[in-house]
C-alpha cells in the first residue's frame, strides 16, 4: 500500500540515491502509471520541449503529501473508530483490502483521464475525490454498518491511484533535471504526509469528535484541489498497454524471484507495522489511544529520517553488513514489542523496527538495479507485481489471522517475516556467487 504503489514504478539506476525513492521512485524513463500498467511509447525531442515545465513539475511533486496522508489515513484512523475497544479484527483487515482494491480499479481510469483531459485535470479529480471521500466517511454515524466505511476506504484508494497517475507524469520533467533531488524530495513529501495524519489524529483524538478529525484531515486533499485547479501542467505523454509477455518476462531466473520474494515479505512487514501498530500497543500494553498514534508517528519519523540517512551511508559502509545489521535491528525491535509490558519498551521496540526497515529497502533497491539494469517494472511485472501483492495483502491477512490466534500475531508475522527476509538475502548472495562462478 503505503509507500507500496510509489515504490513500484521505479526504473531502478543505481548511480542515483535510492534511500527515500521507495516513495517516489526514478522517474527517468517514466513508463508507467500509478500501478505501473501503461507504459510510455514515445517522447520526441518536440515533445520533451512542450513538456520541460519544471514549476507545475514542482508544485505536483507536493502531491506526494497528499498521497502520503492517504495512505497513512487507515493506520491512524482506526483507533477514533473505536477497533481498539473490539475484536473485530477481520473487519480491519478489510479496510486495507478496501482500499488496495480501490488503487486497482484507478489504473484504466486514470490512464484515460490523462489521455483526454491532461494532468490537471487528473490531480484536480483525485484531491476532490479525497475530500469527499473523507467527508462522507465523516458524515456516517457511529453505529453505520462497517461496509459503508469500506466503501468511503474504497473511495480514497481510487482517489490515491488518480493522483498518484497525475504526480508521477508531471514531476518527470523536474525528475530529468535533477533525479536526486526529485527522488528526494519526492520521498520526504510521501514521508510527511504519512507523519502528518498520524500527529493530526494524535493530536486531537480527545479535543474533537471524530466527525471534527475527518473534517481536519479532509481539508487538506480540498485545499490541494483548488491550488491544483488554479495551476497549468504539461500535455500528457503517451502510453500503451504491455503485452503478456512483457507482463511475466521478468520473473525467468532464480535471481529475479529471490528479488521478488524479498520484496514481498519486506513490504508485508513495513504495512504490517504501520497499519496495525496503535491497536496492537493499545490490546497488549493498555496506553492510550493517542500515546499508541505517537508511536506510529515514531515509527514514520524513524523510516523517513532512517531512509534519508542510507544515502549517505550506502556510499561509505559495505552493504552486506549494513543489509544483517538492519534486519537484526528490525528483528530485535519486533521482540522488543512482543515482550515489553511498558511505553519505553514500545518506544525503543518501534524506533528499532522503523530504523531497521529504513535501510533495507534502499539495500534491496540498489542491488536489483545493479542485477537487473533494464529492468522497467510495472504492475504486473515480475518483481514489483508480487512485492506489491505482499503489501497489499499482509494487513488484510493479519485481520483474519488476529481473529483466530489474537492480537499477538500482528506482530509475530513481521517477525517472522523479516526473519525470512534474512534468509533470502543469503540466497540472493548465494546465487550470486553461482551465476557469477
Amino acid at each position: 500500500m503505503p509507500a507500496l504503489t510509489l515504490i513500484i514504478r521505479l526504473r531502478i539506476d543505481p548511480r542515483i540515491p535510492i534511500g527515500v525513492s521507495a516513495c517516489v521512485a526514478q522517474l527517468r524513463n517514466l513508463g508507467t502509471d500509478p500501478l505501473g500498467y501503461n507504459r510510455l511509447v514515445s517522447l520526441t525531442m518536440s515533445d520533451r520541449g512542450d513538456v520541460l515545465n519544471i514549476p507545475s513539475a514542482a508544485r505536483a511533486l507536493s502531491g506526494l503529501l497528499i498521497s502520503g496522508l492517504l495512505f497513512g489515513f487507515l493506520g491512524a484512523i482506526l483507533p477514533a473508530w473505536g477497533y481498539h475497544l473490539s475484536s473485530e479484527f477481520s473487519t480491519v483487515g478489510n479496510y486495507f483490502l478496501s482500499m488496495s482494491v480501490g488503487v486497482i480499479l484507478s489504473t484504466e481510469v486514470a490512464g484515460r483521464l490523462l489521455l483526454k483531459r491532461g494532468v490537471g485535470f487528473l490531480l484536480v479529480t483525485a484531491c476532490s475525490l479525497a475530500c469527499a471521500a473523507l467527508l462522507s466517511l465523516a458524515l456516517l454515524p457511529a453505529t453505520a454498518p462497517a461496509w459503508w466505511r469500506m466503501a468511503g476506504v474504497l473511495a480514497i484508494g481510487f482517489a490515491s491511484g488518480l493522483l498518484n497517475t497525475g504526480v508521477f507524469h508531471a514531476i518527470s520533467p523536474s525528475y530529468d533535471r535533477d533525479p536526486a533531488a526529485t527522488a528526494n524530495l519526492g520521498g520526504i513529501s510521501f514521508g510527511m504526509g504519512c507523519l502528518v495524519v498520524t500527529l493530526l489524529v494524535a493530536g486531537t483524538f480527545y479535543a474533537y469528535t471524530v466527525t471534527s478529525i475527518l473534517v481536519f484531515i479532509a481539508v487538506i486533499p480540498g485545499f490541494f484541489s483548488i491550488w491544483y485547479a488554479r495551476s497549468s501542467f504539461a500535455a500528457p505523454l503517451v502510453v500503451k498497454q504491455p503485452s503478456l509477455a512483457q507482463l511475466f518476462r521478468d520473473l525467468r531466473t532464480p535471481g529475479a524471484i529471490l528479488f521478488a520474494l524479498l520484496l514481498f515479505f519486506q513490504f508485508g512487514n513495513e504495512w504490517s507495522i504501520a497499519g496495525w501498530l496503535p491497536i496492537f500497543l493499545i490490546r497488549r500494553l493498555g496506553i492510550s489511544p493517542s500515546t499508541s498514534l505517537l508511536m506510529l508517528a515514531v515509527y514514520w519519523a524513524a523510516l523517513l529520517v532512517g531512509r534519508l540517512a542510507a544515502v549517505a551511508l550506502l556510499a561509505r559502509i559495505k552493504h552486506g553488513k549494513f543489509l544483517l545489521a538492519s534486519a537484526g535491528a528490525a528483528v530485535f525491535g519486533c521482540l522488543i514489542l512482543l515482550a515489553t509490558n511498558n511505553e519505553f519498551g514500545a518506544f525503543i521496540g518501534t524506533l528499532m523496527v522503523g530504523c531497521g526497515f529504513a535501510t533495507i529497502y534502499p539495500l534491496i533497491a540498489e542491488r536489483i538495479g545493479r542485477e537487473f539494469p533494464y529492468f522497467q517494472p510495472g504492475f504486473f511485472n515480475g518483481i514489483f507485481s508480487i512485492a506489491l501483492v505482499g503489501g497489499m495483502l499482509a494487513p488484510w491477512t493479519l485481520g483474519h489471522a488476529a481473529d483466530v490466534w489474537g492480537v499477538g500475531v500482528v506482530m509475530a508475522l513481521p517477525l517472522a517475516g523479516t526473519c525470512m527476509v534474512l534468509v533470502l538475502v543469503l540466497l540472493v548472495w548465494l546465487e550470486a556467487k553461482i551465476r557469477l562462478g
